[in-house]
């Protein structure tokens, strides 16, 4: 370990993981847990979790299993940036009026997110504090600046253009020509807002169980029967809500399913004045490169939270801390000295069309089994809303028809479950940035 860096007490595991308890990520003993079930959802994250608290709290005896402990993947590994859909389909080709009715119901699923943690009384930590998406080079602030009407006519999203000269006005750095402000969005502490929302499934009646996997779905009789690392489960429904850790569970959604690793660190604690010269209004920030940098100050506002895109294929928190704190000094070079505390990955997951996806997977040869997928790096609300969206769907209760369902999950060509793809995807996303500041005169 490089100790100019690090510090002596550097954790290769999640910030957000010191303010949580752990001793109930395990859930139920596995010895409790049944053989039959109305409806089985494999995986805790947001999307599994308000899945079954819809179900539940229609009458449907619900349980959730997890590979690992409760809540271990994205839900709790995430920026914790939220916001009302601006990222939905940046990396799709769907337009016209699909997009925007897309655009409309990621914009309506930010309210039903504010609404759902006020309501439950959820202390996520939340605040709805905005967000300044840098331009990395000229033509993306045309590009931005473009866009602006648009979403503020359909998803309200409060959105106004930065002159390169007010950029520090929001975040102290020359990297950015500019960029666009985002009022209608926020921030929140995951971990925290997980386990919020895993109290309130617990409290709805849902059975939570961790450290078991699921296996292979089959037929049984007019149901479902799910393998799992205990035993097998007999159910009607079975909802796959594992996005971005979907693994080995199905070989047809492994087809379909793109893990892509992001990673973050944490500085170590800097105080709140300097932390304010940082980020002088305390938005989230965030950039209009393809290879991203996403950052924010910590909820207490005294350390630097810095996330992007490091290490492809084989994972390692210190390589991809020392990755990302070059990337840092990018951006506030005046942080030069300043060392790690905290390096942490987790997956985000990408499928072949860019945007999320609810519905039933086979309906002609596997009916009653339905997912909710494809966060693309901004999934906190996104997930949240398609998870409740999919239980509602699942139960036959789903009052109004979803932008996210009804349109084929289209597979990958030559891929299997390992993107080996992505150092190429990669290398290509940065030579085209580089191109692009290069042009300015930035690179």
């Amino acid at each position: 370990m490089n100790s100019k860096i690090f510090t002596a007490t550097f954790r290769p595991e999640p910030y957000w993981w010191d303010d949580i308890p752990r001793d109930d990520a395990a859930g139920l003993p596995a010895a409790a847990l049944p053989s039959r079930a109305d409806v089985v959802v494999i995986g805790s994250g947001y999307a599994g979790l308000h899945a079954a608290i819809s179900l539940a709290r229609i009458g449907s005896d619900v349980v959730v299993v997890e590979a690992g402990p409760l809540g271990f993947g994205a839900s709790t590994r995430n920026g914790g940036m939220v916001s009302g859909g601006v990222n939905v389909g940046k990396h799709a080709s769907i337009e016209g009026a699909q997009a925007d009715a897309m655009l409309a119901e990621a914009a309506e699923s930010y309210s039903w997110f504010e609404n759902f943690i006020r309501d439950e009384g959820i202390d996520a930590v939340y605040q709805r504090c905005g967000r300044f998406v840098g331009a990395h080079c000229k033509a993306a602030w045309q590009r931005q600046a473009d866009q602006l009407a648009r979403l503020n006519d359909i998803a309200s999203s409060g959105a106004s253009m930065v002159p390169p000269e007010r950029t520090r006005d929001h975040v102290d750095t020359a990297f950015y020509h500019g960029g666009m402000l985002l009022d209608r969005s926020g921030a929140v502490h995951p971990a925290k807002l997980h386990h919020g929302v895993l109290g309130v499934a617990a409290a709805a009646g849902v059975s939570l169980f961790g450290n078991i996997r699921a296996g292979r779905i089959t037929r049984a009789g007019t149901g479902l029967s799910v393998e799992t690392s205990q035993h097998a489960i007999r159910a009607g429904t079975v909802i796959i809500a594992t996005n971005g850790y979907s693994g080995d569970l199905s070989p047809w959604h492994r087809r379909r399913v793109v893990p892509v690793p992001s990673y973050q660190i944490a500085t170590e604690e800097l105080g709140a004045a300097r932390v304010t010269e940082l980020f002088p209004t305390h938005r989230m920030i965030a950039d209009t490169k393809r290879l991203l940098f996403y950052f924010r100050p910590s909820p207490d506002r005294r350390r630097v939270l810095f996330g992007g895109r490091a290490r492809y294929l084989r994972h390692d928190p210190e390589a991809g801390a020392r990755h990302l704190h070059a990337g840092l000094l990018r951006i506030f070079p005046q942080l030069g000295g300043v060392r790690l505390s905290h390096g942490w990955w987790g997956n985000v997951a990408y499928l072949k069309d860019g945007v999320p996806h609810l519905g039933e997977s086979r309906p002609q040869t596997l009916p009653g089994v339905f997912h909710a997928l494809g966060c693309h790096g901004s999934g906190v609300v996104m997930m949240s809303w398609l998870g409740h969206r999919t239980g509602l769907m699942a139960a036959g209760r789903l009052n109004s028809d979803s932008a996210f369902s009804g349109r084929r999950l289209g597979a990958f060509p030559a891929y299997r479950g390992t993107p080996w793809f992505l150092p190429l995807v990669g290398r290509y996303y940065q030579l085209r940035d580089w191109l692009e500041r290069r042009r300015d005169g930035r690179a």
